[in-house]
């Protein structure tokens, strides 16, 4: 549907500005009206599809800043319009400004805080808006506003550890390609056009080589369109839910790389669990939010089965034990934690022990990759070379005798 954006005035004469989805300009009227708006002003919306992709992306760096400024702010008395208002003249981020004076115009306009971010729904993730909203129900929105920036914070932190990690060795493995390619596809026929004038007999490591630059250049074009319809197919592949759980399946019993996945699974879901249950939300609506935010298909379906299972009035532990992503101390700690009444406790314990071996497990494999990728990159243009100069070695001694 097309979006409207309008300016209308309340009965006591204050100006409000939004926007609104409907099928016409006339359902906007409407629906205005029976609000109680005055219209002064009503245009369709410009934004277009396209227009978006050069908006920038707003981050969990970027929210966790907001939200701790908000905190800070409702902590000291603020009212949220005065607020939201300070926060947005010092956010850098031009697309999370924008979304903030929407979600003040909301206020503004009568709407209550969780309401006003819940039709941003594009920025603001459901666990945020249930802990807004649980938040203003109980009256403690500066400390639900204080929890949120902090799991928002580490949260973020375990994120740049991981994208860190990864930096290191696609910088590597492209450098690789790349010179492995201009080898392949610009030196070594260079050098075939020589030892074909020259007529040497080429060892077998040579002819070897020249083979593969030759299907190289005849498959250049041919592979970089097979490659982009493959990972198109993959795309598509990883948006059915079967395909999306097999992926997520097969990273978990991937060496190495499964248990780096595994663990970072399990720290975001006792964190976002414990956030959310220490805030007050209820045990249904925080499995299901912890779900959708899982990341890993198979880690969300065994806490869907755990959400079944409290529903019908059984324990955690059972589905968690069952679905053998949640290692036997994790199950103990948390099923020792729903005794006692303590379960946000245990969980926060759970995150921060796995969050240290998630740290401690990237710092290993980086220290591991990297000698490891660099004796591959030895190895591959040591041998190109090696091949490149057999005959020049040889043709040295024919011309020595």
């Amino acid at each position: 549907m097309p979006k409207f954006s309008y300016v209308a005035k309340l009965g006591d004469g204050r100006r409000v500005t939004g926007s609104l989805e409907a099928v016409s300009q006339a359902a906007v009227l409407e629906a205005l009206h029976l609000k109680g708006l005055i219209v002064i002003n009503l245009k369709k919306a410009s934004g277009t599809a396209a227009s978006q992709l050069f908006l920038k992306r707003v981050g969990m760096d970027d929210l966790a800043i907001f939200t701790r400024q908000m905190a800070t702010l409702v902590d000291a008395g603020i009212p949220i319009v005065a607020g939201l208002e300070a926060v947005s003249e010092q956010i850098e981020n031009r697309t999370l400004q924008g979304v903030v004076l929407k979600v003040r115009a909301a206020v503004e306009g009568g709407a209550n805080f969780t309401a006003a971010i819940a039709k941003q729904s594009t920025v603001f993730s459901p666990l945020f808006i249930s802990m807004i909203r649980a938040g203003e129900a109980s009256g403690h929105l500066a400390e639900i506003l204080e929890r949120l920036s902090t799991y928002l914070e580490k949260s973020a932190s375990l994120q740049r550890k991981i994208r860190a990690a990864c930096i290191y060795p696609v910088i590597v493995i492209s450098m690789a390609a790349l010179i492995t390619g201009v080898l392949m596809l610009k030196v070594i026929p260079t050098f075939k056009q020589i030892f074909v004038t020259l007529g040497v007999s080429l060892p077998l490591p040579t002819r070897i080589l020249i083979g593969i630059s030759e299907f190289a250049q005849h498959s250049f074009l041919p592979g970089i369109g097979a490659g982009f319809v493959g990972l198109f197919l993959l795309r598509r592949l990883l948006k059915t839910p079967s395909g999306r759980l097999g992926f997520d399946r097969m990273l978990l019993r991937l060496w190495v790389i499964g248990t780096l996945v595994r663990k970072v699974s399990i720290a975001k879901f006792a964190r976002t669990l414990s956030t959310l249950v220490k805030t007050g939300v209820p045990i249904l609506s925080a499995l299901e939010i912890v779900s959708d935010t899982a990341g890993n298909r198979v880690v969300a379906d065994a806490v869907l089965k755990v959400r079944a299972s409290i529903r019908e009035g059984e324990n955690i532990a059972g589905p968690l034990t069952a679905s053998k992503v949640f290692p036997p101390l994790v199950v103990r700690m948390i099923s020792v934690g729903e005794q006692t009444g303590r379960l946000d406790e245990m969980l926060t314990k759970v995150a921060e022990f796995y969050e240290d071996q998630v740290e401690v497990a990237i710092g290993g494999l980086t220290s591991a990759l990297e000698p490891m990728i660099i004796g591959i990159l030895g190895l591959v243009v040591g041998s190109i070379v090696f091949s490149i100069l057999l005959p020049i070695f040889k043709l040295t001694e024919v011309l020595g005798k």
